[in-house]
């Protein structure tokens, strides 16, 4: 697995905030299960990240599949009664770093009890002045 995203999962798993921003490249892209819109940018994939970590209970990978520049991990957490499956597909760039990160969520009322809880928060976070 890319460097990248093993030193994701294990900033993930110590709930190491900085540690998973020093895995993304300046360009992030993430294309999230609940916006047509991907998130662009570091400081966008951030603020999803925060609320995503704050939102996600008992949050746990089990399996990784990993390839050269390409990895997917599978994950199973909580959003409020939901159980989520959910998979992310991690693309690192020339630099090491993630470039591109697709989140995948099943079953679909996972999908709609993960956008109920974080669609509200995503538009305060970005009402809110920069600090």
């Amino acid at each position: 697995m890319s460097t990248a995203a093993s030193d994701f999962r294990a900033a993930i798993e110590r709930r190491d905030f900085d540690g998973m921003l020093a895995t993304l490249a300046d360009d992030v892209v993430l294309h999230s299960p609940v916006s047509f819109k991907p998130f662009e940018g570091k400081a966008a994939v951030a603020r999803l990240l925060r609320i995503l970590v704050d939102t996600f209970e008992d949050f746990r990978y089990t399996d990784e599949l990993a390839g050269e520049d390409v990895a997917a991990l599978i994950f199973r957490t909580r959003v409020g009664a939901r159980e989520v499956e959910g998979l992310d597909l991690i693309r690192t760039g020339p630099d090491g770093r993630i470039a591109d990160f697709t989140v995948m969520v099943r079953p679909l009322t996972a999908v709609v009890a993960l956008g109920e809880a974080v669609g509200p928060q995503l538009a305060a976070a970005e009402e809110a002045p920069a600090s």
